[in-house]
């Protein structure tokens, strides 16, 4: 079971052409660049689920494989920001979020809002079912783990701002880990965004730690992507059915 988080931009073809290619089952994206609040085939076998308000710069959506879009339960956007997706698969209830958090020059108001948002969305999932947040971050939770080691690895990117420490700090009130920095990677395959001369990693793949184990490998896909400037992160799941 793969499930992919990314931010994207481009032509929707190619993200299925990427999909079907690289076996993906799900993907979490942002900037989805549609209005409203729909359901869209993307061709492949591909189908996405969006919400843009106003069209708005801000959106997100979540692409699944059309074998499990008829597995959703439940499809809530919350805002512009922040989407949950529900699903059943052989009994077993997922619930994969997609979110975007506002970049560092953007007010403290709007940032402690979408937080509020997303803490808001986790507290509403039980705590038996599967938790995969899929997110564009706008921080850095920086390389090393010292008096974090609860949430995250040591293998993340460069320094934590104050933004990095904004996501440690959400990853400890809700129970859950950084995915992206338990694994040890080269540093092109933690990198997930690339601008110039500029690599930051801003996008994270979250997951219950008590799911941790389910994990069985996380990095980006430095030479195979089709967004502009950012880039995939694949994290690879396996869930076992009942």
């Amino acid at each position: 079971w793969y499930f992919k988080c990314w931010y994207y931009t481009g032509k929707w073809r190619e993200v299925a052409d990427m999909k079907e290619r690289r076996n993906v089952d799900m993907l979490c994206v942002q900037e989805t660049k549609w209005n409203g609040s729909k359901a869209r085939n993307i061709g492949g076998g591909f189908k996405l689920l969006y919400h843009v308000v106003d069209g708005k710069g801000n959106s997100v959506g979540v692409i699944l494989k059309e074998d499990y879009s008829k597995s959703v339960v439940e499809v809530k956007r919350v805002s512009d920001r922040v989407m949950i997706v529900k699903l059943e698969v052989e009994g077993m209830m997922i619930n994969v979020i997609s979110a975007y958090a506002p970049q560092v020059g953007c007010e403290m108001e709007e940032k402690e809002q979408f937080w509020s948002e997303l803490d808001e969305v986790v507290d509403g999932v039980p705590r038996k079912e599967r938790l995969v947040i899929g997110a564009d971050f706008n921080g850095h939770v920086g390389e090393g783990n010292r008096g974090d080691e609860e949430v995250m690895g040591r293998y993340g990117f460069k320094e934590r701002n104050v933004e990095g420490q904004m996501i440690v700090d959400f990853a400890k009130r809700i129970e859950m880990a950084v995915v992206n920095t338990y694994f040890k990677k080269k540093e092109d395959h933690r990198v997930t965004y690339k601008s110039g001369g500029r690599c930051t990693q801003v996008d994270y793949v979250l997951c219950r730690r008590c799911n941790l184990k389910e994990i069985g490998d996380c990095k980006v896909l430095a030479g195979d992507s089709v967004a502009r400037q950012h880039r995939v992160v694949v994290c690879r799941m396996v869930l076992e059915v009942k």
